[in-house]
Formats: structure tokens, sequence, C-alpha cells
């Protein structure tokens, strides 16, 4: 036999509900967590620069220097390759040694005793020069030193003085031995400086029978004119190498 259930006040709370206590107060209600943000956009990588993976931290970019560009009609410094076809090694006679030092200049002088074909470049004909005028210092000095004393000696016999006619005789082995020596070191240079100066016209695209104004102010009857000429041969020697030069190598 069932019994029916009994009735239920409306205001009386259920048992298993806790009442607060008067005064307290009511828990907060809960926070909604923040909604993520969004992925930062990756900065395009600028020209040129290379990709960096993307989450990565972006490297400094380095400007990028202008090429340097020749200016039209200016040529480059002359050295090994195109236009110029300069030696790479000193021992290359075959081709002009630019920028060569003193010692590579007087090898090559002499290794190129009598080459009148090929060029020669301004480092090559100038430090040779150079070595031709120490070389020819001490005998010059020392034919310089005996021909004033010969000089001297003259002197005195005209005014009879027995002094100085003494001291010059002694000068004159000097003035006889320096004119040896220049005449030793003049004969075995001859031919390499014609040879270093007919190549260093070609290397500037001029044919090397310039070289015959270098001997024009010997000649009495030219006068100036020679002198000119002279001149003339040196600022030759002073010019630029040109890459047409290099129609004057032999191809034998």
């Amino acid at each position: 036999m069932s019994f029916p259930d009994p009735p239920v006040d409306p205001n009386e709370q259920p048992n298993n509900q806790q009442v607060p206590p008067a005064g307290a107060v009511p828990p907060a209600a809960p926070v909604p967590p923040a909604a993520p943000a969004p992925p930062e956009a990756p900065v395009p990588p600028q020209y040129g620069a290379p990709q960096q993976p993307y989450g990565a931290p972006q490297q400094p970019q380095q400007p990028f220097a202008a090429p340097q560009y020749a200016a039209p009609g200016q040529l480059p410094i002359p050295g090994p390759g195109e236009p110029f076809d300069g030696a790479i090694s000193a021992d290359d006679l075959t081709r002009p040694l630019y920028g060569a030092s003193f010692g590579d200049a007087v090898r090559r002088f002499f290794k190129n005793y009598a080459n009148f074909s090929g060029r020669a470049s301004r480092s090559e004909y100038w430090y040779a020069q150079l070595f031709l005028f120490l070389i020819g210092l001490i005998p010059g000095i020392l034919f310089f030193i005996g021909f004033m004393g010969v000089a001297a000696a003259a002197f005195g016999a005209e005014m009879n003085s027995g002094a100085a006619v003494a001291a010059g005789s002694g000068t004159i082995v000097l003035a006889v031995l320096g004119g040896i020596l220049m005449g030793i070191v003049g004969l075995a240079t001859l031919i390499p400086s014609i040879a270093i100066g007919w190549r260093r016209l070609h290397d500037a695209n001029m044919p090397g029978t310039l070289w015959l104004l270098n001997i024009a102010s010997m000649i009495p009857f030219l006068n100036y004119v020679g002198w000119i000429a002279s001149i003339g041969y040196l600022v030759l020697t002073i010019l630029p190498s040109k890459p047409e030069g290099r129609r004057f190598v032999s191809t034998k």
C-alpha cells in the first residue's frame, strides 16, 4: 500500500543547499579567459636581403653600397689581364710588369738585354734609369775630382805654383780611373738602355724608332732643335700605358 508524498513548502530550502549567512558577500562571477592575441604578420624581406625563417628574430639590414662604374673613356689601372695583358710574375719577360719593384726592374733590364720587341712599363723604365744613375755615380765622382785636380795643376803651372802642380799630378790617376770605369759602365749598359727605351715607347703605343730623338742633342749642327727633341723624348717616356701598345708584341 503506497502513501502520498507530503506537500512541499515553496519557502523551504532543499537539504543539500547551504544558506549563506546574513551579510556575506556573494562570490564574484568567474572571468572568462582572454581571447588569444592574433599572430603578428611577418615582416616582408627587403630586396636583395637573405630571407629569414618566419618567427626568427629579424637581423638588421645592411645598406648596400652603390656599384662603382668607371667614367666613360677612363681606362682601369694597368695590370694583368684585359685590356693591358701585363705580366703576373716578374719572370714573364713576354709582357710588361706593371708596378715593378726596383729589384724586379733591374733583373728584367738585364734579362731583356737586347729585346727590342714587346713593351716595358713606366716602373720598369724609370727604376732602370735610377739604377744606371747609381752605378755611374761613383765613376763620375772620381772623374770629376781628377778633372778638377788636373785643371788646378794646369792653372798652378801658369802661376808657377809648385804645390798646385804636385797636387794636380796625383789627381790625374783619379781622372783616368774614373774615365775608364765610366766607359766600361756605358758600354755594358748601352744596348739594354736603348732596348728598354724602345719597349717603353711601345707600351705608350708609339713606334720605338722615336728613341732616336734621345740622341738628337748630340748632333752639333742641330743646336737647340736637338735639345728640344731630347726633351720631347723624355715626355714620351712619361706617358701612361695604352692597351693599343699590344700591337708591338711579337707573335713568334
